[in-house]
């Protein structure tokens, strides 16, 4: 027993120290798009009809550290905002799939073929889905001039802060918080399956063809797997004799699709949209898997060919003990859901709202968003850690406020209102 443990230790430590330059690089890279690219300005380019802002959402899409968790109260303010059907749909389906942080963690992992590969397919994917989407439901996005009231930072480019600041506030603080549990766990079902599965094992049974892909479908498409903590057990599914394109139909429908997502999509979006969305990515992760497949085994390319250059051992030591800190406190420090960027104002009528179902700093900033954008509301906070909401003003219509949290995906429990 203590051997295994000690192996589980070792394989824990060496895929840490292999992943972690790329994704303490990911994570700074992250945080400059976080600050580069506001919500309001992917908002400005997704309305409108036509195939462009399909185009341009897949293409927005592919590099924002989001999962799934994430993107879908970002794509349901995105639709509030006045993006078509079809660009809510391929932001939706390219978006979870990659991530800059994701994309740097497969190339030290799987390798550069496999690293420009996912991109390009959850870009092709987005656009497909989006297209069908275009082609088969009426648009009826309002304008997108409806965020004019938005007050946020993220809007304004203000928050008191430089940007260099925000761009490790974010990067290295609510990026590990929302990812930081997800990468641990990850790297310890790594481990755990590389220190007690043999080589190979897995080669009869899901060593390639299309029964192995739904196999990894079935497993990917009801939960929730994060895109960066997917990887490293993608990785060591590959050693145990899984094919490439089989760990890549689980990379792909795991973090593009769960039970929640797929609800909230058949609620914000419509049935129809729904199917169109589980079905694209389905479809696209088994004709993404034949073809990966296709390249390593007929072209003779290898899972994770050795690099051109190597990094040195102290390197990927130092940057996995920096990597383990900073996720250490991305997952014990408390989440705040955000800086008080627009502080509660007294004398006003204030109300709290109880809400379920935020899960990231991602689901708390779009529900102070859609708070903040509701008629008299002077100011809103919101608390990811308590699950609970403030917001003040005069005048304002509480089953609005509850309406423009609904439309988010996620659903108030109580609310308990007064002046302070």
């Amino acid at each position: 027993m203590l051997e295994i443990l000690l192996e589980i230790t070792k394989d824990f430590w060496a895929v840490l120290s292999e992943m972690a330059p790329f994704l303490l690089f990911g994570f700074f890279v992250a945080g400059v798009l976080s600050v580069l690219i506001s919500p309001v300005f992917i908002e400005r380019h997704l309305g409108g009809r036509g195939i462009w802002p399909v185009i341009k959402a897949s293409a927005f899409g592919v590099p924002l550290p989001l999962c799934s968790c994430g993107v879908i109260p970002v794509s349901a303010s995105l639709r509030r905002h006045g993006a078509s059907k079809g660009a809510t749909t391929a932001f939706l389906i390219a978006t979870p799939q990659d991530g800059i942080d994701s994309i740097l963690v497969t190339f030290s992992l799987l390798g550069p073929v496999f690293a420009i590969f996912r991109p390009v397919v959850a870009l092709v994917s987005g656009l497909i889905g989006g297209g069908i989407v275009s082609a088969t439901e009426p648009d009826d996005a309002v304008s997108a001039s409806a965020n004019e009231k938005c007050r946020d930072a993220c809007c304004t480019g203000d928050d008191g802060h430089s940007k260099l600041r925000r761009v490790f506030a974010y990067g290295f603080g609510d990026l590990p918080r929302d990812i930081g549990k997800a990468v641990l766990i990850g790297l310890a079902i790594a481990a755990l399956i590389s220190a007690v599965v043999p080589k190979d094992y897995f080669a009869p049974y899901l060593g390639g063809g299309i029964g192995a892909m739904l196999v990894m479908m079935l497993l990917g498409i009801p939960v929730y797997v994060c895109a960066t903590a997917s990887v490293p057990v993608a990785a060591v599914l590959i050693t145990a004799g899984v094919s490439p394109g089989a760990a890549l139909v689980f990379l792909m429908t795991g973090p593009a699709t769960n039970a929640a997502t797929i609800a909230t999509v058949w609620r914000v979006m419509g049935k129809k949209t729904a199917v169109i969305y589980l079905i694209t990515v389905a479809l696209s992760a088994l004709a993404a898997g034949l073809l990966l497949d296709y390249i390593f085994a007929v072209k003779g390319v290898s899972a994770a060919p050795a690099m051109p250059w190597m990094l040195p051992d102290y390197v990927k030591w130092v940057s996995a003990a920096v990597l383990l800190g900073v996720l250490a406190v991305g997952v014990f420090r408390p989440a705040s859901g955000g800086h008080r960027r627009v502080p509660i104002v007294e004398g006003l009528e204030t109300i709290k709202l109880s809400i379920t179902g935020m899960t990231c700093t991602h689901c708390a900033e779009s529900v102070r968003r859609a708070l903040l954008e509701c008629p008299g509301v002077e100011a809103a906070e919101v608390s990811l850690a308590g699950g609970e909401a403030t917001v003040s003003g005069t005048g304002f219509d509480v089953d609005v406020l509850r309406k423009a949290v609904k439309e988010l995906g996620y659903s108030i429990a109580d609310e308990a209102g007064g002046r302070p």
